[in-house]
């Protein structure tokens, strides 16, 4: 296989990142669409990460690290489907825009329209489907999946505020990384490849990934958690946002941007 040199991965990104804010400019609408589709599509990386890394309780319960690891295996399928079939994730386009900013292909305030637009749309496509195809579905209502939903989403908001933020700077640090990668190769399997390991990673890591949190806390509060909407909202979501936009916008893009200018 033939894979792109690094400053031709930061030329692909460049182009994608304003071939994207064409988009926020042009249409809105369709931009949202996209980025339903992928808020649906990492809740169905969830929902699968958590069927299978909590399914064999009997094995995984005197092997924590195996747990994680399942998770981790399962959970890269829905950044595979954002990136194959070209749907708008909030936490890649953290790193998209950076570049194509920095050449000056459109504006700052067209940067962040894209990404207001985007975090929007992720949370309702994965409300929708973590209501419709994942509580109504049944697929958590019985034991070890309704346990395990619950304290995934009870420990999420009980981090300090700051733990948090970090966790969310290397989640996105490697779901950028795992977008860099994909855009270095040309087939189908080049492109999953590169997202399936830093993905990987992160979930085995514990990293938190604030449109993923988009469903696990969500499910978990509709599974029973003792969790309050605002609890969630500024114990986890808002510090995971600040840190997925530092990791993916700094250190990645903002960082190959400059190497490969």
């Amino acid at each position: 296989m033939q894979i792109r040199i690094p400053r031709e991965i930061t030329e692909a990104a460049t182009n994608t990142g304003a071939a994207k804010a064409a988009l926020t400019l042009n249409d809105t609408p369709r931009l949202f669409t996209a980025a339903c589709l992928a808020g649906a599509y990492i809740s169905l990386g969830g929902i699968l990460s958590l069927i299978v890394g909590f399914g064999f309780p009997g094995i995984t319960a005197g092997n924590p690290s195996l747990q994680k690891l399942l998770s981790g295996c399962m959970f890269p399928i829905g950044l595979i489907l954002v990136v194959v079939l070209g749907a708008e994730l909030f936490t890649g386009n953290n790193a998209l825009l950076v570049p194509s900013y920095m050449k000056q292909r459109h504006s700052f305030g067209t940067m962040l329209r894209n990404w207001a637009v985007v975090y929007a749309g992720n949370f309702a496509g994965a409300m929708i489907f973590t209501y419709l195809m994942v509580y109504l579905c049944g697929l958590t209502s019985s034991e070890p999946y309704k346990s395990a939903i619950t304290g995934i989403a009870t420990a999420k908001v009980s981090m300090p505020w700051l733990t948090v933020m970090l966790k969310g700077i290397g989640a996105n640090w490697c779901v950028c990384l795992a977008v860099w990668l994909a855009l270095s190769g040309k087939t189908f399997f080049e492109k999953a490849f590169g997202c399936w390991i830093p993905v990987m990673a992160f979930v085995a890591l514990g990293y938190e990934h604030s449109i993923a949190n988009m469903f696990f806390i969500p499910l978990g509060i509709m599974e029973g958690a003792d969790i309050g909407i605002m609890e969630a909202i500024f114990t986890n979501i808002i510090p995971a946002t600040i840190g997925n936009i530092i990791g993916g916008s700094l250190l990645v893009g903002a960082v190959y941007g400059y190497l490969h200018k």
